[in-house]
């Protein structure tokens, strides 16, 4: 599965380039899906005072929110923070777990704990966890393994790094992660399911994807589940976008007919930046103006030789990689 999906992504993936003025009035005629917006609040805030506060502010904005709303706090945080959210339409978070139930593992946190505390869902294969804590595919996998098989729900995240992003990797990348990550997940598993892209050069550096690329990419993932799954599995799947996302860019974002919601960190520890993300305006697309740009030659400089090369280079590492952790 995982070889198809990989060989699949650049050599027969579906084309998912649509005019602005269609996704416009897709976006504006059809019911979507629920919209889903979650804070990671990562290694923060201070304290537990500090934590309770920015929980209240966040449950004091959610009244009126449309769709699902979630705040994945620091493991000490857990049990003061969720009586705080208790009744209210915010989901309580973890941010990671471990995959044994009990015994001898210092430092660990097994799902049994967090559903103790009233967790609804964990995160898995965030990138702070693939690169400073070296998770590789197969630890992702069976998190996510273990999550779902909880009862929670498990937001998948995934995306590619500035390099992967140069080199025109996006959708190999994503196909990659997308396949290893939820080996053993079955069809009528995905419904624990919520997919994260999330670029990794543009977390917490200030860039954001603009929204058509952010778009294609979200396109192409949800092609990815019609092909690996069902078009009923890729339609249901709900696929958030995260990379710096603020309470001026939220809006553009959720306007594409793909992105259904948003994981945010550094604006999630702002109580005023994330009850705007949480409450964005549905922009009325349909009367938006369209504008078609064409992109200017100079950016497409570069010898085409030398870009085929360096991706050539690269899918052959990635290939390497995707045959020796199957073997």
């Amino acid at each position: 599965v995982a070889l198809a999906a990989f060989s699949g992504a650049s050599a027969f993936a579906p084309s998912t380039s649509v005019l602005p003025s269609a996704r416009r009035s897709v976006r504006a005629s059809l019911a979507m899906r629920d919209s889903y917006m979650a804070g990671n609040w990562k290694l923060n805030p201070e304290s537990l005072d500090d934590a309770k506060a920015l929980a209240k502010e966040v449950v004091e904005a959610s009244s009126d929110m449309p769709g699902e709303s979630a705040v994945f706090v620091p493991f000490p945080y857990l049990g003061a923070v969720g009586d705080v959210l208790e009744g209210s339409k915010v989901q309580l978070g973890a941010q990671d777990c471990y995959i044994e139930a009990k015994g001898a593992y210092t430092g660990a946190v097994s799902m049994g704990m967090l559903k103790s505390t009233g967790v609804k869902a964990v995160l898995a294969g965030h990138s702070e966890r693939r690169s400073i804590f070296g998770e590789d595919d197969d630890t992702i996998n069976k998190k996510v393994l273990t999550i779902i098989e909880s009862g929670l729900d498990c937001i998948l995240c995934i995306g590619e790094t500035q390099e992967e992003y140069d080199m025109d990797l996006n959708n190999e990348v994503c196909a990659l992660q997308l396949a290893k990550g939820l080996q053993g997940v079955s069809e009528e598993m995905l419904s624990k399911v919520i997919i994260a892209y999330e670029p990794v050069w543009a977390i917490g550096t200030g860039k954001v994807a603009t929204p058509e690329i952010a778009e294609s990419v979200h396109a192409y993932i949800r092609s990815w589940f019609t092909k690996a799954y069902s078009k009923k599995a890729a339609e249901a799947m709900r696929i958030q976008y995260g990379g710096s996302v603020t309470p001026e860019s939220v809006d553009e974002l959720m306007a594409q007919p793909n992105i259904d919601g948003a994981l945010v960190g550094g604006a999630s520890l702002v109580g005023e930046k994330f009850a705007r993300i949480m409450n964005y305006k549905a922009l009325d697309t349909a009367a938006a103006p369209v504008e078609e740009k064409a992109a200017p030659v100079e950016q497409k400089a570069a010898p085409v030789e030398e870009k085929n090369g360096g991706k050539r280079t690269a899918i052959k590492e990635f290939w390497e990689k995707l045959v020796g952790s199957s073997a």
